[in-house]
């Protein structure tokens, strides 16, 4: 996560909770004149609905005004994580224990950036994850996005 989305982070948090939900995390994508402020808001045994995340984005967006943290012009979103949610940290990873996740590495390991399979666990600072015969540890900190994947 870079500095800015952890200053972000540090700076949302404690609007997003005073308002009753979770953090769930959040995505700059910093594309000129096409970047994006991704806020993901969840509320356990509950979910989130269009009023949810339209009172979110009205709180965040006065704090934002307020601070100014972003340099140009930018789109806010907020959103519910949805079924198939981003991993934003291992407390997270450690909820999924047991369901299929897709990852995208910052660099290969082993060759491969993309790898989709069976989260086993956590040890230490890696995941553990099998993909078909084969289990990995992969290093936390090389892991650039991750999602769980629907299963029905």
């Amino acid at each position: 996560m870079s500095t800015k989305e952890l200053a972000l982070i540090k700076m949302l948090e404690p609007v997003v909770t005073g308002l009753g939900f979770v953090l769930w995390g959040l995505e700059f994508l910093n594309q000129g004149r096409n970047s994006v402020l991704r806020i993901y808001i969840d509320k356990p045994d509950v979910g989130i609905n269009v009023d949810d995340c339209a009172s979110v984005s009205r709180q965040a967006s006065a704090i934002l005004d307020v601070e100014d943290p972003i340099a140009g012009e930018y789109v806010l979103e907020v959103s519910s994580p949805g079924m198939d949610r981003p991993l934003f940290n291992l407390e997270q990873f450690q909820g999924y224990i047991g369901s299929l996740v897709k990852l995208r590495l910052r660099m290969p390991f082993e060759g491969r950036r993309k790898f989709v399979g069976r989260l086993n666990g956590i040890e230490n600072d890696e995941i553990v994850l099998q993909v078909e015969s084969t289990e990995y540890l992969l290093p936390y900190e090389l892991i650039e996005k991750a999602n769980v994947v629907p299963e029905f």
